[in-house]
């Protein structure tokens, strides 16, 4: 990477490296390192490593002090879909991460850049190297930085909860049996169709959902049956 490169990337995380050399370690991919033992020390696996509690740890703090009081079981959930790979590709990719990594010729060759997974590790890398050389506050700042208003989105839509998965759960434990689905209306044409669907649970109507795909639907039929079970 050039001294331009090093500079640009700083200025997209606000955040500006004593040691340079960490950084460079973060964008390594093993592939560079196989490839090229003259010009890589190291590579970015272990930061990587270390990144991935940094981020659970700040998210599941962030959470912690919410005026909420979320219990456990709904951080957790909130925690596993903010460090899901989709997720983290996509806030690398909204500080042009892939354009800095150092990548072997077959991964640049087979788009490595722009995969997900490649993604998602090496902000994790990214992020163990802030905390290397800044410590704890310059790595929460990065975080809350680029998740704040995602976490806070979906805390507020509930994104992150499996209402389905909650839903089975409680009909095996009362029921001992799982919910039925049955899609009752399709309306629209192919590229907008409309999904009705109703959710049975022991031969009896608990809920019904109305969305643009079968899971939507699902998931909001999974949501009203659990209201129901509360009331």
């Amino acid at each position: 990477m050039t001294s331009e490169e090093f500079s640009e990337l700083e200025n997209r995380l606000d955040y500006y490296f004593k040691d340079k050399a960490v950084l460079l370690e973060a964008l390594t991919h093993r592939s560079f390192y196989h490839e090229n033992p003259d010009r890589a020390d190291a590579y970015n696996e272990r930061l990587e490593f270390l990144g991935d509690s940094v981020l659970g740890f700040v998210i599941v703090e962030y959470l912690f002090f919410l005026d909420d009081n979320f219990p456990e079981s709904v951080m957790a959930k909130a925690k596993s879909y903010l460090v899901k790979e989709a997720v983290l590709s996509e806030i690398a990719r909204s500080i042009s991460l892939g354009k800095y990594l150092r990548l072997g010729k077959g991964e640049e060759h087979t788009g490595g850049r722009t995969k997900k997974s490649l993604l998602a590790d090496a902000f994790e890398a990214l992020l163990g190297a802030v905390y290397i050389d800044g410590g704890y506050e310059p790595a929460r700042k990065l975080v809350m930085g680029l998740f704040k208003e995602k976490v806070d989105a979906i805390i507020f839509s509930r994104e992150f909860h499996d209402f389905k998965t909650e839903l089975q759960e409680k009909t095996q434990l009362l029921f001992n049996s799982i919910p039925d689905y049955q899609i009752i209306k399709q309306e629209g044409e192919e590229h907008k169709k409309v999904f009705t669907v109703e959710v049975y649970i022991a031969g009896e109507k608990f809920g019904t959902g109305i969305g643009k795909s079968k899971k939507e639907a699902e998931t909001i039929a999974a949501q009203e049956a659990l209201s129901r079970f509360q009331q």
